[in-house]
């Protein structure tokens, strides 16, 4: 991913981005004659401990890929929305999207207490209106499924954050556009208008009003 100077996003930006959102697509290489193999999937990151928790099925092919090579890439990207030309003084289109990317090694978990850890875990994340629900080997319901699933351990190595609205034009540029994604509103317009509008915010730039 091209990161420019003016598009690059700082820790505390990625921290809170990443704050409720946990489904993105996981890439391994695995062999270099066979193409990488991506996984859409939830996952449960651990920002502090640098780790990212998650489980698939057993036959998925992403586990022979960690086995070729156990780097891996999760990435993750909102607020996305297409800019016409003709809101830009350049005439030129583009697009504007938030994308986080976490360089890993993954490890995968076949332990049975280790796969119901992994499991526990996601819940308390899910659903951690229903604390009485949790997986425990060789009981009803789940521990006897578990055999149907491999878990994943990403330890996270390193972090590149993208934030791509528009820092290198005027602050009066990046407010006019703010005003159209008000007037269009349309699908993504609102979280990328957010987007927007924090980052003209932090460079100084007139205020806008929100919608």
């Amino acid at each position: 991913m091209l990161i420019r100077s003016w598009d690059r996003g700082s820790e505390a930006e990625w921290r809170d981005f990443m704050v409720g959102r946990d489904f993105g697509v996981l890439a391994a290489n695995g062999r270099g004659d066979d193409g990488p193999v991506l996984v859409p999937t939830h996952f449960a990151l651990d920002a502090d401990r640098g780790e990212i928790l998650l489980h698939l099925a057993s036959p998925n092919p992403l586990f022979a890929a960690i086995e070729a090579n156990p780097r891996v890439t999760l990435v993750v990207t909102d607020d996305y929305v297409f800019v016409p030309g003709y809101w830009q003084a350049s005439r030129t289109p583009t697009s504007y999207y938030a994308a986080v990317q976490f360089d890993c090694l993954a490890e995968a978990v076949d332990s049975t207490a280790g796969k119901a850890e992994i499991l526990n875990r996601q819940l308390a994340h899910f659903q951690p209106e229903t604390p009485e629900v949790r997986v425990v080997p060789g009981a009803e319901p789940y521990g006897p499924r578990l055999s149907g699933i491999r878990g994943l351990r990403l330890t996270v190595g390193e972090v590149r954050a993208k934030f791509k609205y528009d820092d290198k034009v005027p602050v009066e540029q990046q407010s006019a556009a703010a005003q159209r994604l008000a007037d269009r509103a349309g699908p993504g317009d609102a979280g990328a208008r957010a987007q927007l509008v924090r980052r003209n915010r932090q460079r100084g730039g007139c205020p806008v009003e929100q919608p």
